[in-house]
């Protein structure tokens, strides 16, 4: 059974690859996304990719036109031999998995004033897209139907929302959801009586835990670096890199392995016309601080097209420049984090790998929210969460093949 079938959550061990893409609205990681989906389905893998974006444009991406694709399924849709795409349509899922929780919503919504219409519409809160696509993502891969599952991710901020939803999930239904549905329980026809809300019923309780079912394991799959893989796409402009390292950040923070940063839209040097002069020094210091910053990990850059790239044809001469002579798109290019943040005591610690430093060699200080590594002539940016960002490095020592620098206030 392919879709929709509950029954289809028992864990299947199986070699399912997961590739997330993300980054800045309108860099165009749906392009890369879709491209790379073509790639992988002509190189003969069964291929899904989904939109995690609730401003889809998936669709859009293979040019389907005409309200083709937009709202008429909720089920992946074959667009050729071993490619399959899928919009995460919320309506859809309201109907499929989310009645009791959003029937509850709705008659508290209403006894607000708002009408039933409104009180529908605002009871689709944050977040029931983003779980919705990991059911979809967990039910897939524990099948059989396809080899390789691509997420075209909303922009960056709803991406980190997306990725860290499965473990604030979890700590939800270990530490409050049981105690939370016995006290309802208990105190319910009480205060149903006085409240001019009533409390939610246990089905909701119920939707939520049946829900909770359908996604239980996939943070492990998520940081299981040898399974899933997140793929950063930036262009090279100072402001667009910005929100790309921070993404960075956050993406390392919760054990995501980013292989790839892809650099879309650099201007070709077939291209001579003066008026891109300045563009390209701009675009070339760019790209020199994006070296320096993401070092280990993979960089791929992608040349600005003459024309806009839509439909499946393009998307194909697409990856022909992402993923040039016949290399594996969804080959594991880096499998570990460059860097880990962590508390101990009374400190924070930064990790970093750093297999062949020397003690001697190595220097290290902190820039706004960055702390910059020295060894040698390499440079490092490892760029710091809000929690540790007003914090001064302290101390450094190797650990092996780590470089452990104390930060303290």
């Amino acid at each position: 059974m392919l879709y929709g079938d509950t029954a289809s959550y028992a864990i299947i061990k199986r070699d399912v690859r997961i590739l997330l893409f993300s980054g800045k609205g309108g860099v165009g990681k749906t392009s890369m996304a879709a491209a790379t989906a073509v790639h992988l389905a002509e190189s003969g893998r069964r291929t899904l990719v989904i939109s995690v974006d609730p401003a889809h444009s998936l669709s859009d991406a293979f040019d389907l036109g005409g309200g083709l694709f937009h709202g008429k399924t909720a089920d992946p849709l074959k667009l050729a031999e071993r490619l399959f795409i899928q919009e995460v349509n919320i309506n859809h899922e309201f109907k499929r998995y989310w009645g009791a929780i959003s029937a509850y919503l709705t008659s508290v919504l209403r006894t607000t004033g708002l009408d039933s219409v409104e009180a529908e519409e605002m009871a689709i809160f944050p977040g029931m897209e983003e779980l919705s696509a990991m059911m979809y993502v967990n039910q897939y891969r524990r099948g059989t139907d396809f080899d390789v599952i691509l997420l075209d991710c909303a922009p960056t901020a709803e991406s980190l929302r997306f990725i860290s939803l499965p473990t604030t999930l979890d700590w939800y239904m270990r530490h409050v959801f049981h105690f939370e549905r016995n006290l309802l329980k208990a105190v319910r026809p009480l205060v149903n009586r006085v409240s001019p809300v009533e409390l939610p019923p246990d089905s909701y309780f119920r939707n939520i835990q049946e829900l909770f079912q359908k996604i239980e394991g996939i943070d492990k799959v998520l940081e299981d670096a040898a399974v899933t893989s997140a793929r950063l796409v930036t262009n090279p402009e100072k402001m667009v890199l910005r929100e790309t390292q921070r993404a960075f950040v956050y993406f390392s923070l919760h054990g995501l392995a980013v292989d790839r940063i892809i650099v879309n839209r650099v201007i070709p040097n077939v291209v001579r016309d003066s008026f891109f002069d300045e563009w390209r020094l701009s675009q070339r210091r760019t790209l020199e601080e994006i070296e320096q910053y993401f070092a280990p990990v993979p960089i791929r850059q992608v040349p600005m097209f003459p024309h806009e790239v839509l439909g499946y044809e393009r998307l194909g001469e697409l990856a022909r420049n992402l993923y040039p002579d016949g290399e594996d798109a969804a080959a594991i290019t880096r499998s570990a984090t460059p860097y880990s943040f962590a508390r101990v005591e009374d400190h924070y610690e930064v990790r970093l790998d750093l297999p062949f430093a020397e003690k001697a060699e190595i220097g290290l200080f902190k820039k706004d929210d960055e702390l910059v590594i020295e060894v040698g002539t390499i440079r490092r940016h490892v760029g710091l969460p809000t929690s540790m960002a007003a914090l001064q490095p302290d101390k450094a020592r190797l650990v092996g093949r780590n470089l452990v620098v104390e930060m303290r206030r």
